[in-house]
């Protein structure tokens, strides 16, 4: 199948997908609307940094509804850059046998992605996008009701700064045929702990908490 023939039977199955009851997941589909499998991708290089902070309390809040968390901190695993090599045939086997391996035996069984990253140059932290990249390999197996959260922080105060990430965000969750369950969006912290001294931690935990 070359990758004409590939997009249209994808994106078929998106618009298929996107005939489902709004806000239902493969989990609701069978029965169990409660209890999920959530998978938290973060991309902070800092162990206390501001988005892995509300990740942790994302997870806290998930938890204790219930929920089934893994978590994946991409600035602290190997995780190839995608190539372009195309020998995925963007659903197959990764050249590149690294820890994505472990994105790929938990995301497409997961209800729920969490994306979760710091505001870099007015974009996505480069850990975090390299997992993004990758899911090229598994496009075809991840093209199946999800939902999916954003988790931010930035130093600035202003709203147009986050608007790129926040949009990206949104055209990826489109192309998929992800539903958006939520988003924290914290402004205004730069230094690591400056996010303690906010609303945004109780946000992420009540969102957690919420699904």
């Amino acid at each position: 199948m070359n990758r004409r023939e590939f997009l249209k039977s994808t994106l078929a199955a998106a618009a298929l997908a996107n005939i489902m009851p709004r806000g239902a997941t493969a989990a609701t589909q069978k029965g169990d609307s409660k209890k999920m499998k959530i998978l938290v991708l973060t991309g902070s290089p800092r162990k206390n940094g501001n988005s892995n902070t509300l990740a942790d309390n994302f997870i806290k809040g998930a938890e204790e509804a219930g929920h089934t968390v893994e978590r994946f901190d991409a600035a602290f695993k190997d995780v190839h850059p995608c190539i372009a090599c195309n020998k995925c045939g963007m659903n197959g086997a990764c050249v590149f046998k690294d820890d994505f391996e472990f994105v790929r035996q938990h995301i497409i069984d997961a209800d729920a992605v969490v994306f979760a990253t710091p505001m870099y140059y007015f974009g996505i932290s480069a850990q975090l996008k390299a997992v993004i990249d990758r899911f090229y390999a598994i496009n075809g197996q991840i093209h199946r009701p999800k939902k999916a959260v954003l988790l931010m922080t930035y130093a600035d105060t202003g709203a147009a700064e986050a608007e790129p990430i926040i949009k990206h965000y949104e055209v990826l969750l489109n192309y998929l045929g992800w539903q958006n369950a939520g988003t924290v969006i914290a402004s205004g912290v730069w230094p690591a702990g400056a996010v303690n001294h906010t609303e945004y931690p109780r946000q992420a935990y009540e969102l957690g908490l919420s699904l």
